[in-house]
């Protein structure tokens, strides 16, 4: 698995996973929702992205998102 590839993992997961917890739990969930897609916004923006520097120390190797 590439790094691009297990960052839209990760953040896929994690909005269903707070949607999931939001319809179950509590709507402050949602607030990971949130959370997610601005981090997504400024990462795309900046490309600067935590999760991308976690992997990467993970040893997932950096390639092209769809190639």
């Amino acid at each position: 698995m590439t790094l691009g590839r297990a960052v839209m993992l990760f953040a896929g997961c994690m909005v269903l996973l707070s949607a999931v917890l939001a319809w179950q739990v509590s709507e402050w969930w949602l607030l990971l929702t949130g959370f997610v897609g601005l981090n997504l916004i400024q990462t795309s923006f900046t490309g600067f992205c935590p999760a991308a520097m976690i992997f990467k120390a993970m040893g997932l190797k950096d390639a092209p998102n769809f190639g």
